[in-house]
């Protein structure tokens, strides 16, 4: 059985998912893998922080289309790197972000869940 490459989606078709789970999510969290399969550690970590504090919010698994979804992600946030989490559309940080906050007793209110 052959399998072809992965050739991922068109810059423009990421561009618009990136948009509108920003616009349409209280709390998303892009990720590499997903909830019940995260594939790294800082992906891991962040779902775990946020976890901690909400029971509903969205991820998106980047890794359909990584170099994409970077390029999409950059244009929101200034950053590369994932995970990323937007809470009510503004950019809040990576995983080591969000332990940052939750060292300070700051993430439940970040992530709007006081």
């Amino acid at each position: 059985m052959d399998f072809p490459p992965n050739e991922g989606l068109e810059q423009e078709e990421v561009d618009e998912r990136v948009d509108e789970a920003i616009a349409n999510n209280d709390v998303v969290l892009f990720m590499k893998g997903t909830e019940l399969m995260p594939q790294c550690g800082y992906s891991r970590r962040a779902l775990g922080l946020i976890d901690q504090y909400r029971d509903e919010y969205e991820t998106v698994d980047v890794l359909e289309s990584l170099d994409e979804y970077r390029t999409a992600l950059e244009r929101h946030s200034g950053w590369e790197t994932i995970p990323q989490t937007f809470v009510d559309g503004e950019f809040v940080g990576g995983s080591d972000v969000l332990a940052e906050l939750e060292e300070r007793d700051e993430l439940a209110e970040t992530l709007d869940a006081v």
